[in-house]
């Protein structure tokens, strides 16, 4: 172990000069000198910004005071204060011995070979990272391996071996490929062997690993990197790649955010993962982060100034940064695709409260047709309505007869001998917005208001009616208004249908709705149609905000049926 050293005195004295408010300064509490041997009181309450520190070499700043002895000085001065700013260079400091606790890594020696240069025309270095005892260097255009203790022997037959040397920076050894990391080098994460990053001058996503270097963005997602790394400016604060690795799904995630002038998307920005085992991009996220990071088996991120856990079991499930989205998949149904088809059913095997969003089932576009009407081309393709969840779409049908007290000229009028829908007070109900049909009634007469006890009833518009006139009731109630029409949220006393996905045998169902715009040569127009008709069906599902808010919700498999149209 290192030696002890008692030191007797310095030959320099700390003195703080303080100020409270007042106009007279304190002297407070030398550094250097003890109050018992001299020294001033340390004082509290001081205005901070008032304050200075002298260095002084004569006992309590005296004038005429006895100057300790100079000594050794503790620092020197750099005469020639120009720097040198090499951004292909590495350097490196004397070594910390943790056996004698000699720390020589503040000591850079001008007299020593203590640096090694990259080639300059590879940009400068923007990331260094140790892994199996070598030193990976990341430039803008080139990623090398430095060696560490150790260099490279070549042979006249142009063979190499590695041999032990006093080098610490060996010679610097190129990745194959003429790949870097650009300006990003925020893109940087590793696990295990895998290191990834980005290099925004060639538009990809790279992965570094014993085999070399493999552009990971070319599984499926090349022409996506290709537009959205091209649109970030590394010359304003408001692009850049950052990234983390994910260890609780081991997946390398990136967050994209492109300069404001270009449409990433709503908010300006993608964020993605990458899984090594499927190599391929399995999934966006809704989260922008600033920061991410992984501690143990947790994934965490940071964003406006803020440090959040992900995967917890504390909040909703699709909850980020206190804003909860829902979990949405995108595929193709293609069986078959050489032949034309018209795709009539959609079913899937998972948990309730998936639902079909934004278009529906969408068919393959079919090119672009000149519109006579709006003197452009647009794009033709078949598409479905929107297919709600198992509950979102569930609903019943109230209706109710009853029969007119007086005759009506105007938009009151009392009735009796009601009959019809009975709610959770066993009386008949007439919701509000009810279809009011009868004779001497308008088409488009609407229930305002109705009251139980008195039996008037408010329509939209004039009744034209005579006494004892039948008046009928219709309304479709859905899921969200059961509380509100019948006074409980789950009534076990309606008859219950389902306008979108309904359960059979555990599986969900539903037709699909065709809700295409009329596109010419066709002899049955758009809705007139079962299902759509194309080579190929995109669908875009989603969880729903009514079942189970923030559970967990499983899909398993997705199928269709559908009928071959014309025999090719």
């Amino acid at each position: 172990m290192g030696a002890v050293i008692e030191v007797k005195y310095f030959n320099t004295f700390i003195l703080n000069k303080t100020n409270n408010g007042s106009e007279m300064p304190i002297w407070n509490g030398s550094r250097g000198i003890p109050k018992d041997l001299g020294g001033y009181d340390v004082v509290s309450g001081t205005v901070d910004a008032n304050n200075w520190v002298i260095e002084e070499s004569r006992i309590r700043g005296g004038y005429n005071n006895t100057s300790v002895d100079f000594g050794a000085k503790a620092y020197i001065v750099e005469e020639d204060t120009d720097a040198s700013f090499l951004g292909n260079s590495l350097i490196y400091s004397g070594p910390f011995n943790s056996r004698t606790g000699i720390n020589k890594t503040n000591v850079f020696s001008v007299g020593e070979d203590i640096t090694k240069s990259a080639d300059p025309a590879n940009g400068s270095i923007q990331k260094l990272f140790a892994a199996d005892s070598n030193l990976n260097v990341f430039q803008e255009l080139k990623v090398s391996r430095a060696l560490i203790d150790k260099d490279a022997i070549y042979s006249a037959e142009g063979g190499g071996s590695v041999t032990s040397s006093n080098l610490v920076i060996g010679v610097l050894q190129p990745y194959a490929g003429e790949y870097g990391i650009s300006k990003n080098p925020e893109s940087f994460a590793q696990y295990g062997y895998n290191q990834y990053f980005a290099d925004k001058n060639n538009n990809v996503i790279l992965e570094l690993n014993r085999s070399g270097i493999t552009e990971v963005s070319a599984f499926g997602m090349k022409n996506f990197f290709r537009t959205s790394l091209e649109s970030i400016d590394n010359s304003i604060s408001e692009g850049y790649v950052t990234a983390g690795f994910d260890i609780h799904n081991k997946q390398y995630v990136a967050s994209l955010r492109g300069n404001p002038v270009f449409n990433f998307n709503e908010n300006n920005y993608f964020t993605l993962s990458y899984d090594s085992k499927y190599n391929g991009w399995v999934s966006f996220y809704s989260y922008q982060p600033e920061q991410m990071f992984s501690l143990k088996d947790n994934f965490y991120s940071v964003k406006g100034g803020k440090l959040f856990e992900h995967y917890s079991e504390l909040v909703s499930r699709g909850s980020f940064y206190g804003t909860s989205y829902p979990s949405t998949i995108n595929f193709i149904v293609n069986d078959n695709p050489v032949k034309s088809k018209s795709f009539l059913t959609i079913a899937y095997e998972g948990s309730n409260g998936w639902r079909v969003e934004k278009a529906g089932v969408t068919s393959d576009p079919t090119g672009s047709n000149f519109s006579t009407s709006s003197q452009t081309w647009i794009e033709t393709f078949d598409s479905s309505a929107i297919v709600p969840s198992y509950y979102e779409g569930e609903y019943t049908v109230v209706q109710s007869n009853a029969i007119a007290n007086a005759a009506s000229v105007n938009t009151t009028v009392v009735i009796q001998n009601l009959t019809g829908t009975y709610g959770s007070n066993n009386q008949v109900i007439i919701p509000v917005n009810s279809t009011v049909t009868g004779e001497g009634v308008l088409i488009g007469t609407r229930v305002v208001s109705y009251n139980s006890t008195t039996g008037a009833l408010v329509v939209n518009q004039n009744l034209n009616i005579i006494k004892h006139a039948q008046l009928s009731f219709s309304r479709f109630v859905n899921r969200g208004s059961y509380n509100t029409v019948f006074g409980t949220p789950n009534p076990s006393f309606i008859n219950k249908y389902y306008e979108g996905f309904n359960r059979k045998e555990n599986k969900y169902v539903a037709s699909l709705i065709n809700n295409s715009r009329v596109s010419a040569g066709e002899v049955n127009f758009a809705e007139q149609i079962a299902g759509i008709k194309g080579f190929y069906a995109t669908v875009s599902m989603s969880t729903d905000t009514t079942t189970d808010p923030g559970g967990e919700k499983q899909l398993f498999q997705v199928s269709t049926t559908y009928t071959q149209n014309n025999g090719f």
